[in-house]
């Protein structure tokens, strides 16, 4: 068993990232991993990540709050509004992007697979 407590997960930056704090809950410098790494968003009003994709598979739950998510391909963009325990998944290469358009924090999880060296 591996064990990481909450304050002393290991925080984050990524590119394009307004207005957020992430933490590493499993995985990546959080914690041996085999196959996936988890992290904890919080969003402040006004932030979130902007419209980009990637290769990897993302999946995302939030916990608290709202969240706007806007994904797709091309014109093929559809927006979401996810509430509390609203999960998603952005396919490989779909464009995303994030924002907290209330007056209040959100927290989202986040699921990841770990890439290979």
């Amino acid at each position: 068993m591996h064990v990481v407590e909450f304050q002393k997960a290991p925080t984050y930056e990524a590119p394009g990232h307004l207005k957020m704090s992430m933490r590493r809950l499993q995985g990546k410098e959080a914690g041996p991993t085999d196959s996936i790494w988890i992290g904890l968003s919080t969003i402040e009003p006004g932030g979130g990540a902007t419209a980009s994709a990637s290769e990897a598979e993302k999946f995302y739950v939030l916990l608290e709050g709202s969240l706007v998510v806007k994904a797709g391909q091309g014109d093929g963009r559809t927006t979401v509004l996810l509430e509390p325990l609203d999960s998603c998944r952005i396919a490989p290469g779909e464009f995303r992007e994030l924002r907290n358009e209330s007056n209040e924090v959100c927290k989202v999880l986040l699921v990841m697979p770990q890439q290979k060296p």
